[in-house]
């Protein structure tokens, strides 16, 4: 990850990060533990962090599928997931008390972290069935189960 260098106007608030990916690093093992990087770019407006997913000419050299709100919220899901491991906010709901969230909808996306790695992994390079989409994801009726080849049956992916 590298930082755009500092801004020369006074304002030290204003800041924008951008994530950069190389084709072989977008998903490694570290201590023990799967990282998948998020092609995001986020950049501050007045006191909100702004998402940017790829832009659509990336997409176009992809198979077409980028679907910039999955790749948003799954951003947020993974950002607000570092704050609770990091401590900064103990729950989810004081997480979603602090961001004036509603709990439940934080709760909600939150989950969206137990997908399988593979599954989030084609979601950001936009190789998902086509019809997996934020409001089919977010709208199910019964929790995704834990157990990753079940959720790649569920949602319509071969079996790795």
């Amino acid at each position: 990850m590298t930082r755009s260098p500092p801004d020369p106007t006074p304002n030290s608030r204003r800041r924008a990060v951008r994530v950069e990916v190389g084709h072989d690093a977008r998903s490694y093992v570290s201590d023990g533990q799967r990282v998948t990087l998020v092609p995001l770019t986020i950049k501050r407006r007045q006191n909100r962090k702004l998402l940017i997913p790829p832009t659509p000419e990336s997409a176009a050299a992809t198979a077409g599928g980028l679907d910039a709100p999955m790749i948003k919220t799954l951003g947020k899901a993974f950002y607000w997931k570092r704050l609770i491991d990091e401590g900064v906010y103990p729950t989810t709901a004081d997480l979603a008390r602090a961001l004036k969230l509603e709990p439940g909808w934080a709760a909600e996306v939150l989950r969206m972290t137990m997908l399988a790695p593979d599954i989030v992994e084609a979601i950001f390079e936009g190789r998902q069935p086509r019809h997996l989409n934020l409001h089919t994801l977010r709208g199910r009726q019964d929790l995704l189960p834990r157990d990753w080849g079940e959720q790649r049956r569920l949602l319509g992916f071969p079996s790795a």
